[in-house]
């Protein structure tokens, strides 16, 4: 016969209660897992084509397989992992056709914005903006590229915060996504990290010159140059990429 104590534990388990204390904690776990898998698959670490464990992932983690599945759905719904479920689950290559209309939306966005931030910035905020480039020279010294894509976020969502619509650089996190992925191919190209400072450089002159023609061209060149890149960058890694029929 079950003890007083352990009757008491089941009825605790099933009271509202603990249910409502057991989710919140479930979804933490989901949510954290989520963010750590999305930067492995947005950086590369987790390459084009590796499977991917939900058991491995939720003994490294110590949860069960519940909140690494409700990650892998919230991936798969972005784009960034498959689901086979009769093969597994595998990193998505880079849609190619996907990548033009994301630059574009992503450049006509920035180009506004941009324009934006010209008439509104503060000495103290173009000095932050200075500021960022500075570590990316730095990053690009040290050849850390981790380093560099972080500033280099920053410097973006920095100018739509001058702006005043932080949430447009939301957005375009939701639709740059791929773009991103692809980015990180184009970085290890010689001299690509100091040309990205030097096209920074000009978004940042044009705003302290408060000419808002001449720093919304200067964010649309520099947008524009992930278009151009498409063609070498899958040749140079045709194994990253889903190519259109």
């Amino acid at each position: 016969m079950p003890s007083r104590a352990s009757k008491t534990s089941e009825i605790a388990s099933r009271s509202p209660g603990h249910r409502r204390a057991g989710r919140p904690r479930a979804a933490t776990a989901a949510a954290r897992i989520y963010t750590n898998l999305r930067a492995e698959l947005v950086s590369l670490e987790r390459r084009p084509g590796d499977a991917i464990s939900e058991t491995e992932i939720a003994l490294s983690y110590g949860v069960s397989r519940t909140p690494v599945r409700e990650a892998i759905l919230k991936l798969s719904d972005e784009g960034l992992v498959e689901i086979f479920p009769q093969s597994g689950i595998f990193v998505s290559r880079i849609p190619l056709a996907a990548l033009p209309e994301a630059i574009i939306i992503r450049k006509s966005l920035e180009e506004t914005t941009t324009r934006m931030a010209t008439e509104r910035a503060s000495a103290s905020q173009i000095l932050n903006l200075q500021s960022i480039i500075q570590r990316q020279r730095e990053a690009d010294a040290a050849g850390d590229r981790d380093a560099f894509h972080q500033a280099d976020e920053a410097f973006h969502a920095a100018i739509a915060e001058i702006a005043g619509h932080p949430g447009i650089w939301k957005l375009i996190l939701q639709v740059k996504v791929h773009v991103d992925r692809f980015r990180r191919l184009t970085l290890p190209q010689r001299g690509r990290m100091a040309e990205v400072i030097a096209e920074h450089e000009g978004i940042v002159a044009g705003i302290e010159a408060r000419d808002p023609s001449a720093a919304g061209a200067a964010m649309a060149r520099h947008l524009e140059r992930l278009r151009t890149d498409i063609s070498a960058t899958q040749h140079n890694n045709p194994e990253f990429f889903d190519q259109p029929d």
